[in-house]
C-alpha cells in the first residue's frame, strides 16, 4: 500500500466529501437521521453558503448530477440561472461596456443555487427544509470559525467596500476592521431570510412537496425577489469603476425555475461518464478523454501521457470556445462522434502548440469570438473580478515563476478559478455530484435585507452576437461548473467533482485517468500530483490566453517537467500540494461498500462517512 495524506474511507452506511469539514458533516448528519444521498447534498449545499463565503451564496448558481441503483439513468439539476430580461448587449453599449464587467450587479444572472437545492430536495429528497436547513441557520445565527481565506479576501477587497460597497463593509467589516481567522462570524440577515422561509413551510401544511414548494415561491416570488429587485436599482461600482445599477428584477426570478436535463454521457474504459450539457464545460471532458484513447497516452507517469492530455485539452477548450454554450446549434454529436475525436487527436504533434485551434465538427466552420483571440498580457489586479483566487501554497523552493508575460499566473502560484463541491453517496445507492458557486461575497455588494450578494456568471456570456456563448435575454451563460457521475453496467458507481473555473475538468480528467486507467485508490488519484493548462482563452473577466503555459504541482517527476520544456512547454512550476481540491464519493454495488477520498491541499476539504 503506497502513502496517502488520508485514508481511503469505507463503510456501508454513507460517505460525504466536500470542500469544507462543515459541510460534510453536517450532510452526515442527515445520512445518520435516516435521509438519503439528496438531502445529505442539500445540508452540506446550505452550509457551504455560510462558510465559505468567498466562494458561493445563496445568490449564486448550481449544476448537480444525481442518479441511484433504483433510477440509474443519471440526471442533471440546472440551477444555473440564465441572462435578466434587460441584459441585451444593446444596453451594454449604452453605458459604455464593450464586455460584461467581472463584478458588480450588472454581471448577475438570475441567482439559481438556492432554487435547485429546493428542487432537489422536493424531487429526489425526503426530508423537511427546516430539518436540513438547520446546520446551517445555526452557523449563520450563532457563528462559525472563519477560515483564513475568508478574511484574506475580504482583506484584498476592503477599499472596495469600505471606499463603494458600504453595505458589505457593514457585514463583513465590523468595526471596520477584518475579521481574524477562527473567530465566530455570524450572517444574522441571511439567519432570518432562512427562518421566514422556513416559516413558509411550516404556514404551509399538507404534503412535504407543498411545503418546499412554499419555500420556493416566497424566494423567488416573494420578499427575497423584491428586497433583491429594489437594491439593483440602486447604482454600484462594477469592475473598471462604473458605478450604474444592474437590470435583474423580480419578474426574472419568478420567471426561473431549476430544471431536470438529460446527462451528456460517454462510454469509456468500461465506465459511463455522465456531465452536463453544453451550457456547462463538461462535454470537453468527454472530448479529452476520446483523444487521450486516440492518442494512445493515457500513462500520467510518463511525458508522452502529460503532453499528450495537455494538448488534448488545448484541442478541447478551442471547441469549447467555437461550439460549447445555450444554443440549439450546439453539434454536439459530432463534437463527441469517435471520428472526430481521432481527427482532432492526429493533430497533436510532439511539441507544444501554442496555436487555438478550433476543429470544424460535422464540416462546420468554426468561429471564435474577437476578443478571445486577443492574447492579453496586463494582469487584472481588480480583486472583485473573474472567479475566486485559487488559494493554495507558494511555490517550492527553487520553482520557476511564471513567465513574465503570463498575465494571470502570479510567480506566488495563485490563478483564478475556485467554487465549492459536494459529493454524497448513500446505503442506498443514491450519488449525487454538486458544484455550488456564485453569489462570492466580493462578487456584487452584500443586500442587507436579506443577506446575501448576487453572482457574476454573466462576464462568461461575449457582447458579440452569433456565438454560442453571447449574451442573449433568458439564455445561459456558459458556466465553468462541471459536477462528474459515473456508471458502470449501468449502475452509479462514482461521483466527483472540483472547484477551479477553467480547471476543474482538468484537474477531473487527471483524478479519471488515475483512477479508473491507472488503478489507484481514491484518496491516491487524488493526492497524485495535479497539473493544468491555461493555454486557451479564460471564462472569467479579462478572459486573458496564456500561449504555451502548463502549470504542475512540484512534485511532478523532474524528468517529466524537464521534457516538457524541451517540447516548448512553458511550465510554471507551483507549490507541491497547490493545486485542485477534488472530492469523490464510489459505491460498489455488488458488495454495497461505499468509500470516499477528500483534497488535503488547502487543509479544508473533508470526507466523513461510515
Amino acid at each position: 500500500m503506497s502513502f496517502t495524506t488520508r485514508p481511503t474511507l469505507t463503510g456501508t452506511v454513507g460517505m460525504v466529501s466536500t470542500t469544507h469539514w462543515l459541510a460534510s458533516q453536517s450532510a452526515m448528519r442527515m445520512l445518520e437521521l435516516g435521509g438519503n444521498a439528496a438531502d445529505g447534498a442539500v445540508a452540506a449545499g446550505l452550509v457551504l453558503q455560510v462558510v465559505e463565503p468567498h466562494l458561493n451564496g445563496p445568490g449564486g448558481d448550481l449544476p448537480l448530477i444525481v442518479a441511484s441503483a433504483d433510477d440509474p439513468t443519471p440526471r442533471v439539476l440546472c440551477g444555473q440561472g440564465p441572462a435578466p430580461a434587460g441584459a441585451t448587449p444593446e444596453h451594454f453599449a449604452s453605458v459604455g461596456l464593450d464586455r460584461v464587467p467581472g463584478s458588480g450587479p450588472l454581471a448577475t444572472a438570475v441567482p439559481g443555487a438556492f432554487d435547485a437545492w429546493m428542487v432537489l430536495l422536493r424531487d429526489r429528497g425526503t426530508m423537511s427544509a427546516r430539518t436540513v436547513a438547520e446546520p446551517a441557520l445555526h452557523y449563520a445565527r450563532h457563528g462559525h470559525p472563519v477560515l483564513e481565506r475568508v478574511c484574506r479576501t475580504i482583506e484584498t477587497v476592503r477599499d472596495l467596500f469600505t471606499e463603494s460597497w458600504p453595505t458589505s463593509a457593514d457585514q463583513w467589516l465590523p468595526g471596520g476592521v477584518v475579521p481574524t481567522p477562527g473567530s465566530l462570524v455570524t450572517n444574522i440577515a441571511w439567519a432570518d431570510t432562512l427562518e421566514r422561509l422556513l416559516a413558509e413551510e411550516d404556514a404551509a401544511g399538507g404534503s412535504r412537496e407543498q411545503g418546499l414548494e412554499a419555500v420556493r415561491r416566497a424566494w423567488s416570488q416573494g420578499f427575497v425577489a423584491e428586497a433583491v429587485d429594489a437594491f439593483v436599482r440602486q447604482p454600484s461600482r462594477h469592475s473598471g469603476g462604473q458605478v450604474l445599477p444592474g437590470v435583474l428584477t423580480a419578474q426574472d426570478m419568478a420567471g426561473f425555475e431549476a430544471t431536470w436535463e438529460d446527462a451528456v454521457t460517454l462510454d469509456w474504459h468500461g465506465h459511463t461518464i455522465a456531465k452536463t450539457g453544453p451550457w456547462g464545460q463538461g462535454p470537453a471532458l468527454l472530448q479529452v478523454l476520446q483523444m487521450v484513447d486516440a492518442a494512445g497516452a493515457t500513462d500520467l507517469d510518463t511525458a508522452d501521457g502529460v503532453h499528450t492530455l495537455v494538448e488534448a485539452w488545448k484541442l478541447a477548450m478551442a471547441d469549447r470556445e467555437a461550439w460549447l454554450g445555450d444554443s440549439a446549434d450546439v453539434p454536439l454529436g459530432d463534437l463527441l462522434d469517435p471520428g472526430y475525436a481521432a481527427q482532432r487527436a492526429s493533430l497533436i504533434g510532439p511539441d507544444a502548440s501554442l496555436e487555438l485551434r478550433p476543429g470544424s465538427p460535422g464540416g462546420r466552420p468554426p468561429r471564435i469570438a474577437a476578443q478571445a483571440r486577443l492574447v492579453e498580457g496586463a494582469p487584472d489586479v481588480d480583486a472583485s473580478v473573474g472567479e475566486p483566487t485559487v488559494q493554495r501554497e507558494s511555490a517550492s523552493p527553487g520553482a520557476r515563476p511564471a513567465p513574465p508575460a503570463d498575465p494571470q499566473v502570479a510567480a506566488d502560484g495563485e490563478t483564478r478559478g475556485d467554487t465549492c463541491h459536494v459529493d454524497v453517496v448513500d446505503r442506498w445507492g443514491m450519488l449525487v455530484s454538486a458544484t455550488p458557486s456564485g453569489g462570492w461575497l466580493q462578487s456584487s455588494p452584500f443586500i442587507p435585507e436579506v443577506g446575501l450578494a448576487l453572482g457574476s456568471r454573466l462576464q462568461m456570456a461575449w457582447l458579440e452576437q452569433g456565438l454560442p456563448s453571447s449574451l442573449v435575454p433568458g439564455r445561459r451563460p456558459r458556466t465553468t461548473l462541471t459536477p462528474t457521475l459515473v456508471l458502470r453496467d449501468g449502475i452509479p458507481v462514482l461521483a466527483c467533482g472540483s472547484p477551479g473555473g477553467d480547471q476543474q475538468d482538468q484537474w477531473q480528467s487527471v483524478f479519471l485517468l488515475r483512477h479508473l486507467v491507472g488503478g489507484l485508490s481514491l484518496q491516491e488519484a487524488i493526492d497524485a500530483p495535479q497539473l493544468h493548462t491555461t493555454s486557451f482563452p479564460g471564462s472569467f473577466h479579462p478572459r486573458a490566453t496564456e500561449p504555451g503555459v502548463v502549470v504542475v504541482e512540484s512534485r511532478l517527476d523532474p524528468a517529466v517537467t524537464e521534457k516538457l520544456r524541451r517540447r516548448g512547454h512553458r511550465v510554471v512550476e507551483e507549490g507541491p500540494w497547490s493545486l485542485g481540491r477534488m472530492c469523490a464519493v464510489a459505491r460498489d454495488p455488488r458488495t454495497g461498500i461505499v468509500s470516499a477520498g477528500a483534497n488535503p491541499r488547502g487543509m479544508q476539504g473533508y470526507a466523513v462517512g461510515r
